[in-house]
């Protein structure tokens, strides 16, 4: 990022952060998504996968759009973010049941709300740029994430949190 002087540059190198950031997310929900036990989870989980991959397309085109090589950039901020998510939902992972489900939602938000900054951020940059099928396109992935973060946190608050308190 050192010889980045403009904001189509920054843009162009978020944008390929963002990618990186979903394939890593991608990856360790693969890993993840079989250990949860609660139906309505697994749903949300397996949907969330086909989002991460609508939005990986989204983020390529733009990529594309700019002329630019289209490579990734490998995100340190997510490999940490999936890092806790592999230690805490499947290294050290509580036992099977709604207090492993419990942690699985805890992982997948905190990994969901780095998406919704960085996208809302390149969203942004978009709209300053004066690129507006890029802000509508990066403005409904926005959206989309947050309505899946909304979810997990329904889910959690009505059925898996409580279920797991019951666990002593």
């Amino acid at each position: 990022m050192s010889n980045i002087s403009s904001l189509e540059e920054l843009y162009a190198d978020e944008l390929k952060d963002l990618w990186s950031a979903n394939d890593q997310m991608a990856k360790v929900l693969k890993k993840i998504a079989p250990k949860a036990t609660h139906q309505k989870l697994k749903t949300i989980l397996s949907n969330s996968q086909e989002g991460i991959a609508k939005h990986t397309e989204v983020l390529t085109g733009l990529i594309e759009g700019l002329d630019q090589k289209v490579k990734k950039e490998h995100c340190k901020g997510m490999q940490g973010l999936v890092e806790e998510a592999t230690k805490h939902t499947i290294d050290d992972a509580p036992v099977k049941g709604p207090v492993l489900d419990a942690a699985i939602i805890a992982q997948y938000q905190r990994m969901t709300h780095y998406g919704i900054t960085g996208f809302g951020t390149v969203a942004a940059f978009a709209g300053a740029l004066k690129r507006s099928e890029d802000k509508k396109a990066l403005d409904t992935a926005v959206a989309e994430i947050a309505r899946g973060d909304e979810l997990m946190s329904e889910l959690a608050e009505a059925a898996i949190n409580v279920q797991a308190a019951d666990k002593k």
